[in-house]
């Protein structure tokens, strides 16, 4: 018997709202199923489980709000890595108190977990006009919330996200000791190559500048691997899998930092589609808590309405995150002549404990060269 606990989505976090239960006692659970949703202040999050068992037992219900840690199922056969049978019970705490089974999600032509049904008739939507993203099609809070806001994330206090960014930011210039370097980048092969590629595709499989950054930031970490990592503890070690987080902008305001996991192991194409994927869902309150929590280097982009260079906070327990201004048209020396061509200025904001300025101009250096190659990317 082991025992799932509210996770923890970062440092910025110290309690979760369950918002609805996926599973019910008696399901097998295998590594990576959804079986919950919790709001947090960065809006409903799709949480995964990291072993494989069965549901003994929920110890929460819906709509009650618990401290990182608190325990929240008993699952039975669970694989190695769970916390243990013996961990404490459910500690004193007014919202913390056992449930009564939760209830299945109900069955019919458009099956929908209770909190979406009960959601849905709220607003008078139909469910069998609503696309489920859960277990077998079935439609889920987060689904029905979508369909009534399609701008809108559910739950999402702005108010509080920033609080818990200030906190999070706060943190981290107190504990990190940075330092910064900032580099130009000549980007006129990169978007050449950008407009001849193009040419030939359709609108849904085009390429954007921002994937080649993300690439060429990836292969650069090959040179300088200690960027890449999480230091929680010392010795600090890096880490092989490159989980690159994406500062995404909300319609409402605010940013979140997901991460497109193992991004060492995608070519340009695929990033495409992860960046893709990844913004759609965060604007629509459909991340993973995997997403939120592993990230090992992050990058921001101002994209084409921002200002000319960026100097960014790291996000903890991270080491780097690099930044890219405003891409514009520059006069710049190419081939002896003066030329005007597309040019970013790139910021690397990095943990001094971790490396020095000269291994952080390094990277700067392979990232510059690898997009002069795009086509190589």
């Amino acid at each position: 018997m082991s025992v799932f606990a509210m996770p923890s989505l970062g440092p910025d976090m110290d309690t979760g709202k369950l918002i609805e239960w996926l599973v019910k006692p008696g399901d097998h659970v295998s590594r990576g199923d959804i079986v919950a949703v919790v709001e947090t202040q960065k809006g409903a999050i799709e949480i995964e489980i990291f072993e494989t068992g069965e549901v003994a037992e929920l110890l929460a219900q819906p709509g009650q709000t618990l401290p990182v840690g608190t325990p929240m199922a008993r699952l039975a056969g669970a694989g190695c890595g769970a916390i243990p049978a013996a961990a404490p019970d459910v500690p004193e705490h007014p919202s913390v108190t056992p449930p009564p089974p939760a209830p299945a999600l109900a069955s019919g032509p458009a099956p929908a977990s209770p909190a979406a049904r009960a959601r849905a008739a709220e607003l008078g939507l139909a469910l069998d006009g609503i696309t489920g993203s859960g277990p077998g099609g079935a439609v889920l809070l987060a689904d029905v919330e979508r369909q009534a806001a399609p701008t809108a994330r559910p739950g999402l206090d702005m108010a509080e996200m920033r609080r818990a960014i200030a906190a999070a930011m706060t943190r981290s210039k107190r504990d990190i000791p940075h330092y910064y370097l900032a580099h130009e980048i000549d980007l006129q092969a990169a978007q050449d190559w950008l407009a001849a590629t193009n040419a030939g595709r359709t609108p849904d499989r085009r390429l954007l500048m921002g994937a080649l950054l993300v690439r060429a930031v990836v292969r650069a970490l090959a040179k300088v691997p200690e960027l890449n990592g999480q230091f929680q503890t010392a010795p600090y070690a890096p880490l092989p899998e490159i989980h690159c987080g994406l500062a995404i902008a909300l319609r409402a305001g605010g940013l979140i930092a997901p991460a497109i996991l193992n991004a060492q192991a995608m070519d340009t194409d695929a990033i495409m589609a992860a960046m893709r994927d990844l913004v759609a869902r965060t604007r629509a309150g459909r991340l993973r808590n995997s997403e939120l929590t592993r990230g090992t280097i992050t990058i921001s982009s101002l994209g084409e309405r921002g200002v000319d260079a960026l100097t960014g906070v790291i996000y903890p327990p991270q080491v780097a995150l690099v930044g890219f201004g405003t891409p514009r048209l520059k006069p710049m020396v190419h081939d002896g002549t003066v030329q005007p061509r597309l040019a970013v200025t790139a910021t690397l904001a990095a943990d001094h404990r971790i490396s020095d300025g000269r291994r952080g101009a390094l990277f700067l250096a392979e990232t510059d060269r690898l997009l002069q190659e795009p086509e190589t990317l």
